[in-house]
């Protein structure tokens, strides 16, 4: 079988199809490693605000904030754990950008909306430059309780 660009996929496209469906859009392990630490630190949060722009991965609605646990890949971020495919590089081009975009749009409707937003990036929580777990409560719990100086959106991240 081949691909697009015309070089020799290892996999059936039914072999694909079930690679790519099992990729998670909640409940990933960054996501269920931070709602843990968070959680046994006693902050408490619902999860995936369907009414909110985006649906946010952690809702305080005590503080008004969101944060949304994003994967360096999926959401194009510069750091160790991001690179860029080799194969079909038009069509993640394309994807990726999306998402980023998607992601800046839904920032904005949220702080619209009167909501302060937090990305915690996968390479904070995992990777060999990850943070220590005590450090990302602190952060958090710092973030959530704080004077918000950022216009309403931060990141959490390894570098």
């Amino acid at each position: 079988m081949t691909a697009e660009d015309g070089r020799t996929d290892v996999l059936t496209a039914e072999q694909r199809h079930l690679n790519m469906s099992r990729i998670r859009g909640k409940d990933t392990k960054p996501e269920l490693q931070l709602r843990r630490l968070l959680h046994a630190a006693g902050l408490r949060y619902r999860l995936h605000g369907k009414k909110l722009p985006g649906s946010p991965d952690l809702v305080f609605p005590r503080y008004r904030a969101v944060v949304f646990v994003h994967g360096c890949f999926w959401h194009r971020h510069l750091c160790p754990l991001f690179h860029w495919p080799k194969s079909r590089e038009d069509f993640w081009h394309a994807k990726l950008t999306r998402n980023v975009e998607r992601d800046r749009q839904t920032e904005a409707r949220l702080l619209e909306a009167g909501w302060r937003v937090l990305t915690v990036w996968e390479c904070a929580l995992r990777g060999r430059l990850r943070l220590p777990e005590d450090e990302v409560v602190r952060q958090v719990r710092a973030w959530l309780e704080g004077d918000d100086v950022s216009g309403g959106v931060s990141s959490l991240a390894s570098v």
